[in-house]
């Protein structure tokens, strides 16, 4: 049997920017794979490249130099209508600020991204309440936004990031708006979601956070300065 490829392959990523007259050089050859069922923790400190990295693993910019492979695939080729299905696809996105559409109900939330991808109205609310109900939520399902906390609401958008089986969860500061409650419930859903065999990469500023991933990466200066398994990755309960 052929061996599936890595879910992440970077080869030799940098990423340069103009500002002005000025080249900022953000990533400076960035090395690294993610196999399938891996639970990472992207680490570094504002300014560090983390960001950056963040938005090329999420198929929101291109580098500049290099080669990534998503799932086999090489980013390079893709044209913007491409790169759309490939985020709406293969990648969940968790974000710090929730986002949310403010006047839609808990459900229709998680629905739109198999609303996007034109699934039948009937099967994408099935899937919806199956991922509402993986995040422990399926009593508010018709809440609004406005109605759940910042610990539900962020619950929401990890269901959201689930209901399309996507190969990878990539999460970005997912506590950062949270109270340490919250911050301990949303990484215990991440824990299991992990022991499910899901793959994971947590993008944060925060090393308490970080140590609940199985797999720690650190980035500095647009390098990668640190590769290393969590031996004591942190319970999340």
């Amino acid at each position: 049997m052929t061996p599936q490829p890595p879910v992440i392959d970077l080869r030799n990523v940098s990423k340069t920017y103009s500002v002005g007259e000025i080249a900022v050089r953000a990533l400076r050859g960035v090395s690294a794979t993610i196999e399938r069922g891996e639970y990472v923790a992207i680490v570094g400190s504002s300014g560090s490249g983390k960001s950056t990295l963040m938005h090329i693993l999420g198929c929101l910019d291109v580098p500049t130099s290099g080669e990534y492979f998503l799932g086999g695939l090489d980013v390079r080729t893709a044209d913007d209508d491409e790169l759309a299905d490939m985020r709406n696809r293969d990648i969940g996105f968790v974000f710090q600020s929730f986002n949310l559409i403010p006047r839609t109900r808990a459900l229709a939330n998680v629905e739109l991204p198999l609303a996007y991808a034109g699934m039948p109205r009937a099967e994408r609310r099935r899937r919806a309440l199956r991922a509402l109900r993986e995040v422990g939520l399926e009593a508010r399902v018709d809440h609004l936004p406005s109605e759940l906390s910042g610990g539900q609401q962020q619950r929401v958008a990890i269901a959201r990031a689930l209901v399309t089986n996507p190969a990878i969860i990539l999460a970005d500061e997912p506590t950062g708006n949270l109270d340490t409650t919250s911050t301990k419930e949303i990484m215990a859903i991440f824990e299991r979601l992990s022991e499910q065999g899901r793959t994971i990469v947590l993008i944060t500023l925060e090393h308490e956070v970080a140590q609940h991933a199985d797999r720690l990466i650190e980035i500095s200066d647009g390098l990668i300065v640190a590769d290393r398994r969590n031996a004591y990755a942190e319970p999340a309960s």
